[in-house]
Parts: structure tokens; sequence; C-alpha cells
């Protein structure tokens, strides 16, 4: 089992905001195996659970929904069954809770950069609110952007929308009163929309969960179709990824490094990574250099055959 393939079975915690930088790949959690692995007991599943972490820096709110999060029975096995259909069963990458718990911590880490760096969230500019509940907006939409899945591929961020719905129902009403639950409410539920192909976001919180979801493409997720034989020019693309680092960019507010062991990962970032970026709102705070490591690229495949 590799470093990586440790730290994905032992459910490692997310982004060090207290850091400038951030190398995505200690992030990425659970062996490849038992991710794609069919058959297992729920009881087994649940008893391996990840755990969602609060980053650094106090955000009362957010931790006190966290807890209830933890303590949910009904939205890990969402998460579960989520995977079941994207791994198991359509042979695509992790979409359960490590998934989630990466994105969370991605979108996190960017949103406060954003916010170091003068930029404004929606929830203040319109209404008045504060940063921690901007941080509950992009916390809870990363957590809930998928459980969709658990219905079917298809269409699955419009089914995450009514899941979703009911869930923050049952948990906002912890920390805000109805009137701002209600706002806090609709503006999830927005950045889970726009999340799709061709989402159009409205806010800066949203567009933060759009890029988040697909930076989180690094080794430890990306090789899962590819080790399972999978040779399309998406799975090459994306084993070709190495990790991803997270930190303040030197003219922009962020910047994302990538590291690849093969410049196949470069259709990876065209395709995926920008269509995400076009279209977010975002595009004039973000900058992305990509870079190959050592003198010689990684053989990926042997043969290919149609």
């Amino acid at each position: 089992m590799t470093e990586t393939e440790k730290d994905r079975t032992e459910g490692g915690t997310g982004v060090d905001t207290g850091e400038a930088k951030t190398d995505l790949r200690s992030e990425a959690r659970v062996s490849f195996e038992e991710l794609a692995q069919t058959g297992r007991p729920v009881e087994e599943r649940f008893a391996r659970r990840v755990r969602i972490n609060l980053p650094r820096r106090s955000n009362a709110k957010l931790g006190a929904l966290l807890e209830r999060v933890n303590d949910d029975d009904d939205l890990y096995g969402l998460w579960i069954a989520a995977n079941a259909n994207a791994m198991e069963r359509l042979g695509m990458t992790d979409h359960g809770p490590v998934h989630v718990k990466i994105v969370m911590n991605i979108a996190l880490k960017m949103l406060r950069l954003l916010v170091d760096r003068g930029i404004e969230p929606s929830v203040i500019r319109n209404y008045k609110m504060a940063a921690e509940d901007a941080e509950v907006v992009v916390a809870m939409a990363s957590l809930l952007h998928d459980i969709g899945m658990s219905i079917h591929r298809a269409d699955h961020e419009s089914y995450s929308l009514f899941l979703a719905d009911a869930k923050l129902r049952a948990l906002l009403p912890v920390v805000y009163d109805a009137r701002q639950a209600a706002i806090v409410r609709s503006e999830i539920l927005h950045a889970i929309i726009s999340h799709r192909s061709g989402g159009a976001p409205l806010t800066v919180e949203a567009g933060v969960v759009r890029i988040a979801d697909a930076l989180d493409m690094a080794e430890g997720r990306s090789r899962i179709p590819f080790e399972q034989g999978s040779q399309s020019i998406h799975s090459i693309s994306a084993a070709a990824i190495e990790s991803i680092t997270i930190a303040p960019g030197a003219d922009k507010a962020v910047r994302i490094s990538v590291r690849m062991t093969n410049s196949a990962g470069v259709f990876q970032l065209d395709r995926l990574f920008r269509e995400k970026l076009q279209g977010s709102g975002l595009e004039s705070h973000f900058e992305l250099e990509a870079s190959i490591e050592g003198e010689t690229e990684k053989r990926l495949i042997r043969t290919f055959r149609v």
C-alpha cells in the first residue's frame, strides 16, 4: 500500500488552512481496492466511517453543523449509496464521503484565500451576513452536491437538490433562525445546482464549489478507473495527475499548481478544470500552472486496442 493509499484508508484530515500552501496529495484517503470493492455489508461500510473535520480557523456555526453531519446515519447512507452507483456499478471515480470531504476542504481553502484578497462573498454583499456564513454555504454545498448520485448518475445534480433541501431543513435550524435558514438554504442549493456541466453560478460561493469539485483529481482519486483497466483518454489523462497544491498567488488570489507524471494530464486540465472555471465568475482570481515531474515521462500504457 502506498503512502497515498494509506492516507485514504485512515480518513486523513483535510486542508490545513493555517498554512500558505496546501498539498492535496496528503488529503487523499481510502485504498483504491476498498473504494471499488463491491458486495460489502452495510455494517462494514459504516464501520469504516469517514469523519468530516473542521479545517483550522474557528467557525462556531460550521463546527456545530459538522457535529450533526458526523452523527447523521441517513446522510452517510446516501454517500455510501452514491459511491455504490458511481464506482461499483458505473466504474467512475469516487463520489462518496471521501470525495465530498476533499471538495469541502479545497473549497474552504479557496474561499478564505479569496476573502483574504478582498473578494466579498455574496451572502455579505447581498444580505450583510458574515464570512462565517459564506463558509457554511460553501461547506454544506460541498458535502451535499453529489448525494443525488444515490439515485442516478443522469441529472444527479437535480436529484441532489431535493435530497439536500430536506437535509438542510433539519440541520440549519441548529444555528439559524427560520428567516436566516431560508436564505442560507437557498444559497446552498444554488451552489449545488451550479456545479453541473454548463452551470452558471451567480454567487462567489457557488463558483468556489464548482471549481473545488473539479480539483479533486489528484492521484488518490483519479487513478481508480485506470487501475481497473479503463484506457480512455479520460482515465489515462486523470492517471497522469500526481498532486495539486493550492496557495496564494502573486498577482491573483489563488494559485493552483499541478504536478503531472505525463503530459497526457493536460487533457484533464483543459477539459475538466477549464470547463468548471469558465463561467464560474471567478476566472480573474485564479491562476494555474502545470509541470511534469522528472526529466522523463512515466509510461502509462504499453498497448492500446480498439
